[in-house]
């Protein structure tokens, strides 16, 4: 079923515009295959989904044109121009993105080697990452700081 659901996923984001995961969801259940927004955010996750420029201001989802690539913000300007801001706060760093972009960017955050990160939260515009504690929330807003050019 996860890989039907996943192909089928691959299929609707090459045919339609997706810019959302409720309209993903929408559209999977009108080919039969109904899904909860932990089920598809994961299958996001899993087929390296990014959000790209559709040419009118708005963003989709798309897979990236190399099965093997990485969705990295290296490979990926819309995402490197969508966080506003890095902010370490104790064990926790917290990215600030443009709205509708948190999702997209914590999938590319959970595929960079950045081994302080214990696990993220995407919202619409904020993402919280977690860190064993200050040191490492400390380092990662570095990194991070240097990969998204702030």
């Amino acid at each position: 079923m996860k890989s039907a659901r996943q192909e089928k996923i691959l299929e609707i984001i090459e045919r339609f515009e997706i810019s959302t995961q409720e309209a993903l969801i929408s559209k999977l259940a009108e080919f039969g295959f109904e899904s909860t927004q932990t089920t598809i955010s994961r299958d996001i996750r899993q087929l390296r989904l990014v959000k790209t420029p559709t040419g009118r201001g708005l963003y989709k989802y798309a897979a990236p044109k190399d099965k093997r690539e990485v969705a990295t913000p290296a490979h990926n300007s819309a995402l490197t121009d969508s966080v506003v801001k890095i902010e370490a706060a104790q064990n926790i760093v917290v990215v600030k993105t443009l709205a509708g972009m948190a999702n997209a960017i914590a999938v590319c955050l959970d595929s960079l080697d950045v081994g302080e990160i214990v696990g993220s939260v995407a919202g619409d515009d904020t993402i919280l990452l977690v860190m064993h504690d200050n040191n490492c929330a400390s380092a990662c807003e570095r990194k991070l700081k240097a990969v998204f050019e702030q």
